[in-house]
Formats: C-alpha cells, sequence, structure tokens
C-alpha cells in the first residue's frame, strides 16, 4: 500500500505541476509577444484609443473593452439570478419526479457546442430583439441574453452541488428553531453553500468572458463605443478571432496584446469575487 501511495503522489504532483506550468507558459508568451506590441503602440493609446484600423496602424481596444464589460454584466444579470433560483429549486423544492427530468435537460445544456448556442441566438433572438427593440436585432441585448442562458448550466451544477453539500442537521436544526422551510434554506442552507455558489458564479462569469464563437453571430462585431443595450458591440475575444487570420506584425502582435489585456481582465474579475467572498464570511 505504502509503494502505490508513493506512486500516486508522485503521479499527482506530476499532473499538478504540469498545470502550474502550462499557467505559467501561458503568462510568458502573452508577456514576451503583447509587451512589445504595446510599447510601441503606446499603453495609453492602446488601452483608452477609440479607433481601431489596422490599415492606418490604429490599435485602440477600448471600445472592446467596453463591449466586454457590457455584455458580461448583462449576463451576469440574466444568468446568476436564474442560475441560483434554479439551483435552489432543484436542491429543496422540486420532486422526484420533476427532477429526473430537469437535471438531464440541464446537463444537456452544458454540452451544446457554441456554434449551436449562436445559431439559436441568430434565427431566434436577434428576430425577437428586432421587433421589440427595433434594429437589426444584434447588440448588447442579444449577446447578453444569448450568453446568460450559456451560463446557467455552470452556475446551477455547481450552486447546486454545493447546497447539497451542506449537513441536513442545519436545515432541521432551523425549523427546530421556528423557522419555516424557506426561511431554512435561504438563510440558514444557502448562506452555509455560499462559498461553492460563488465558485460556481465565478466559473459562469469566466465562460461568458471567454466566449467567441457565439457571440461572434449575435453581437454585430462593430468596433464602436456602445451608446445603448441595443448597440452592436465587438468583445476582445470576437475581435482576436475575427483578423487573427490574416494579421502580421503590429497588427498580429496587437491581438496578442489585446489576449493579455483578456487575461489581465479575467484575473480581476476573480480577485474581486475572491474579495467579496470574504466580506461575505
Amino acid at each position: 500500500m505504502q509503494k502505490k501511495e508513493k506512486v500516486m503522489k508522485i503521479l499527482f504532483s506530476i499532473v499538478a505541476s504540469v498545470s502550474i506550468l502550462s499557467v505559467v507558459l501561458i503568462c510568458v508568451f502573452l508577456l514576451a509577444r503583447g509587451i512589445p506590441a504595446i510599447t510601441k503602440i503606446g499603453p495609453f493609446k492602446f488601452i483608452f484609443g477609440k479607433n481601431w484600423n489596422p490599415e492606418n496602424n490604429e490599435f485602440g481596444i477600448f471600445p472592446m473593452i467596453l463591449g466586454s464589460i457590457y455584455v458580461t454584466i448583462g449576463a451576469i444579470i440574466v444568468g446568476v439570478p436564474a442560475g441560483l433560483l434554479c439551483a435552489i429549486f432543484m436542491s429543496k423544492f422540486c420532486s422526484k419526479k420533476l427532477y429526473k427530468i430537469l437535471n438531464p435537460m440541464i446537463q444537456l445544456l452544458a454540452g451544446i457546442p457554441s456554434i449551436v448556442y449562436g445559431f439559436f441566438g441568430l434565427m431566434v433572438l436577434v428576430p425577437l430583439n428586432s421587433k421589440i427593440f427595433g434594429g437589426n436585432g444584434m447588440g448588447i441585448i442579444t449577446a447578453s441574453t444569448l450568453l446568460g442562458i450559456m451560463i446557467l448550466p455552470t452556475i446551477i451544477s455547481v450552486a447546486q452541488s454545493s447546497i447539497e453539500a451542506v449537513p441536513n442537521s442545519y436545515y432541521e436544526g432551523a425549523l427546530a428553531l421556528g423557522a419555516t422551510h424557506e426561511k431554512s434554506v435561504i438563510k440558514v442552507v444557502v448562506k452555509s453553500a455560499s462559498s461553492g455558489i460563488t465558485a460556481g458564479v465565478i466559473l459562469g462569469v469566466g465562460r461568458a468572458i471567454g466566449e467567441t464563437m457565439a457571440l461572434v453571430m449575435v453581437a454585430g462585431n462593430a468596433s464602436i463605443i456602445p451608446n445603448s443595450i441595443t448597440s452592436m458591440v465587438r468583445t476582445l475575444t470576437a475581435n482576436i478571432v475575427l483578423e487573427m487570420a490574416y494579421a502580421t506584425d503590429l497588427h498580429e502582435g496587437a491581438l496578442i496584446a489585446t489576449g493579455l489585456v483578456l487575461f489581465v481582465f479575467i484575473l480581476i474579475i476573480d480577485a474581486s469575487f475572491l474579495l467579496i467572498k470574504r466580506k461575505v464570511k
């Protein structure tokens, strides 16, 4: 047994080391290829520049930064409340018969490719929003709604697992003190599972930030500063995937630098959620 334990310990250590090494290599690549481009363009012009025109050597990503922020906030508004409420319902209020139907459906949502979500948004959400809000239907509201749907399975599954992991004695103790079923679930069980729920939200937001193909199909991809929820936008990820195939020299470096900004953006969001999590505790 001791030999097997040593072998498994070494194996797990190697796997963990490879994971850490992969993250370090990604950071090194982004810094090595992105920093020179940012230096050549100018940090202020690159981050706060309003024009993206590679033919004239104009590489301002401020419209894409705003587009990513707006779309992500919209996805949080759409997906997080719905996902948490669904997780609570399935964990503590759903009947066994209905659970057997809902659970496979949620798992199926998690396995649908992004391009299929994009087709759904293009064929259903775009015409619907065009009738409701006017215009061509592509823009922040459509992209946010689609992303909110896409992050639902992640939030629901992680939040549900966290809620179900809370000892049943917590719930029973609240009932014994005179609390109703609803108060026992919300104020005791859900609060006790807040750490796991926060992790689910972080994973969901991370997917929303990194999503590309679905957004390319419904966001409009206009590199302009949005002024309403119906404005067409281009996100940081969409900017990279749309132009990387033919980019060269400084243009290619600017796109890699865009990935570096996106990487920093994700780190900031993760750190913000961790600070919120500590304050909640």
